[in-house]
Formats: structure tokens, sequence, C-alpha cells
């Protein structure tokens, strides 16, 4: 954390930018998301952003790490967004930098709820979203003519635990492509429910660790396979899991790159 600075002359608080940084390459992040990195006064950030981004705040910006790990959280949600609003109502300027994009499964909306309950200006900064991103740089479309023409993004865990779950039997014969965020832990009962909800054991599956980094690593099998795979490989997280025909794809557009790479020599 760098030195704090003093709190501001204001007749009005500053703005609080709730920014989804990308989904790991920093490339990624979008001219906006930029701008607001580099004006900031503070910049509380998570554990899935890449600190290389880090290096755009001016000089004197307070860096606050928030980050959350499965099962073990840094600085409790309902902390960091009384800080948001401390050092916004000090007249300070404020990015809540997120992976992904803030209100996928970021918990943007919370904080965006927060800021206005307490009349504090916000605005949000979309970010590419892991779904896109992983997907994209794995070859695997989420949506292919003739497979595919629907996709739900699901989270692979219960949000409290007050909540019913996802309704796996639903999910499984209703939409051609499922993204499940946050479920390497339990690929076993995910697999299981959607079987159980009628979607074939054959079903394609892949897993993309690190999507977008230069540690990316691409895991494909099926449905009825896939945990046992990831538990074999060690998967770790950050992990996406894709399930559908549009797996498929990947193996096409290697089979053509690998063709072509052999027709021209």
């Amino acid at each position: 954390m760098k030195e704090g600075l003093r709190t501001l002359p204001h007749n009005r608080p500053g703005t609080v930018h709730i920014v989804g940084a990308g989904p790991g390459d920093p490339e990624l992040i979008t001219l906006k998301a930029l701008r607001c990195i580099q004006g900031a006064d503070v910049i509380m950030y998570d554990r899935l952003v890449n600190e290389q981004l880090l290096q755009h705040a001016k000089k004197g910006a307070q860096l606050h790490y928030c980050g959350k790990a499965p099962g073990l959280h840094s600085v409790p949600q309902e902390q960091i967004q009384k800080q948001m609003a401390e050092y916004a109502l000090s007249g300070l300027d404020v990015v809540r930098l997120k992976g992904g994009d803030p209100f996928i499964f970021g918990r943007g909306g919370e904080e965006a709820g927060e800021m206005a309950a307490k009349g504090i200006p916000y605005e949000i900064i979309p970010g590419v979203t892991a779904a896109a991103g992983a997907a994209s740089s794995s070859g695997i479309p989420l949506t292919h003519r003739g497979c595919s023409t629907s996709v739900a993004l699901v989270s692979g865990t219960c949000c409290s635990e007050n909540s019913t779950g996802v309704r796996w039997d639903l999910l499984a014969q209703s939409v051609d492509t499922l993204v499940i965020y946050m479920g390497v832990s339990n690929m076993p009962e995910i697999s299981r429910a959607l079987v159980n909800g009628g979607r074939p054991k054959s079903t394609p599956a892949a897993i993309v660790e690190q999507g977008t980094c230069p540690e990316e690593r691409v895991i494909t099998g099926t449905l009825g396979n896939i945990h046992q795979i990831a538990s074999a490989l060690h998967v770790q997280n950050p992990a996406l899991i894709i399930v559908g025909d549009v797996v498929l794809v990947r193996e096409q557009l290697l089979q053509l790159a690998a063709a072509a790479q052999e027709r021209t020599g």
C-alpha cells in the first residue's frame, strides 16, 4: 500500500468508478477503464486483477488489495463497501477494480447500491467477462451456427446459505451452451445434476484454466468424465467450465490450422 493521501478540501463527494479489468490479459482493458485508473486517487483491486494495470496509477495514488479467494476473504464485502464510501465522502475519486465485468458475478450491483444509498456519485465501467475472454482465447465459440443459439452464464456455487441453488434440471435441456463460473470444486455434483436433468454424459465439456493469461490451459472431455480429468490434472482456480457441442469447434479449428500448416510447409 502506498502512503495515504491527505483528505482533500471539497464541497461534494468524490466519484466511485466500479471498473471491470477483464479476464486476465492486461491488454483487454477498455480505454475508459484505463482512463479511470490513471485519474483515481484510490484504487481498490481484487485478486484476479492483473497487477500490471496498477502501473498506470498516478503518482501518489493509494492502492488497496481487497482480494477474495475461495473460502478465504481478505476483506469482507461489507468492509470494502464501507471503505469505498469513506474515501468518496472525503472527496477522493475511487476506482473499485474488479476482474472480468463488475455486473457478472462481480458483486458490482451491491457496491453500486451502497453508493446510491449514501448519495455518492458512481459509474459502472464494463469489462470483458471471463466467459467471453476465456472462450475466445481457447478457441471455443459460445454460439455457433448449427450447434448453439443460446448461452447461459451460471454460478457453480450458491450465493448464500438461503439460496435454493441453481436449477440444473431446468438448464440441462433448455440451453445449448452452459458457461459455469466458480464451479471447479463442485464439478462432480454439477455433472451429476446435469446428467440427471437429461443432458447426455457424452456432451462435450471443457475447462479453461487461467484464461487469456500466458499460463492458460484448456482441458477437454465429456460431461461424464471432465471432473475426473480435472482432478487427475490438478486443475486450479481461476477456471471456467464450458458445456456443449461448441467445445468440438475448438478441435475443428485446430485440425484446420494443422492441415493449412502442412499444406504450406
